[in-house]
């Protein structure tokens, strides 16, 4: 589909509201280039604004690059977005194991008292394919992201802890809008050249 009937194009079924725990994906030729075919998990969404991470963008780094008491862990450094990006994010399927960690959706947790991720990392309670870990955020101020899904910037779509912690970063993108279904699952075969089509 050409790029200029995206753009102009009304949403397939009717959106969801953006919400904490859901997901925003994407449109197929979003030009920008911190958000080119992202997902993105809203970690908070309020009168204030909205605050979320990158789930698809993983860095050249490993947490060891960063926090030198797990320098020994294999674990990826993910993108969560712009704003701040020397600051540390992360999310677990480990609930209340962490004390301070808050539900974003079934097996899914943000955040948490850092010094038991790294003693539970450290004793072998978390694994490696219990953690994620993001460097940065993406945020909006509080008409931001109401503009941008009028404009069909974005897609909403429910969130799955399997999206995270076992799907490929690269295929998340297409499998969200696949498991959207309907239409959706057109949009997931969109080229990312245009041109191509």
């Amino acid at each position: 589909m050409p790029y200029f009937l995206i753009k102009n194009f009304e949403q397939p079924v009717k959106n969801q509201e953006p919400a904490k725990g859901k997901l925003l994906i994407s449109e197929p030729f979003m030009e920008d280039p911190n958000f080119k075919r992202t997902v993105i998990l809203l970690c908070e969404h309020n009168e204030e604004g909205a605050f979320g991470l990158v789930l698809n963008r993983k860095s050249e780094y490993s947490i060891g690059d960063a926090i030198e008491d797990l320098k020994w862990f294999d674990v990826p450094l993910y993108y969560g977005g712009p704003v701040q990006p020397d600051t540390l994010h992360y999310l677990h399927n480990k609930g209340t194991l962490i004390e301070g960690s808050v539900e974003l959706a079934e097996g899914l947790y943000w955040g948490g008292n850092f010094e038991s991720v790294v003693k539970f990392m450290n004793t072998g309670l978390i694994t490696t394919d219990d953690i994620r870990f993001y460097v940065g955020y993406s945020g909006w101020d509080t008409e931001q992201l109401v503009e941008e899904m009028k404009g069909n910037s974005w897609f909403v779509a429910d969130n799955k802890a399997d999206y995270i912690f076992t799907e490929e970063e690269d295929k998340i993108w297409r499998t969200v809008l696949r498991d959207m279904g309907g239409d959706f699952r057109i949009i997931s075969n969109f080229p990312i050249d245009p041109t191509l089509n």
